[in-house]
């Protein structure tokens, strides 16, 4: 896919969440929304790798260091997902704050 898709995406969910176009009840899910669709493309990726015999045939020669590279990306993924959640979270609170 082209990456201007992803950044088109990416401006229009956050043109959509600074102008709160989205009812309440699914602004207070999108944790729980954000996590499952995480999970579903993490599932979805161990389906390609688990398809494709290349991989699987290869496993032993790419050794442990591969498998450590993996779960590392995706534990440092979760973690600056939530690092940078909370910060701009921080931040809306304090913006709703002075507005007041």
């Amino acid at each position: 896919m082209n990456i201007f898709l992803y950044l088109i995406i990416l401006g229009l969910g956050a043109y959509i969440g600074n102008k709160k176009l989205l009812k309440d009840s699914i602004m207070k899910k999108l944790d729980y929304i954000q996590s499952l669709s995480l999970l579903l493309l993490l599932f979805i990726m161990g389906v390609s790798i688990g398809m494709d015999k290349d991989v699987i045939t290869s496993f032993a020669a790419i050794g442990m260091q591969a498998i450590v590279l993996a779960v590392f990306s995706v534990a440092f993924s979760i973690l600056g997902v939530k690092i940078i959640s909370k910060k701009v979270l921080t931040l809306e609170e304090k913006r709703g704050k002075s507005d007041c």
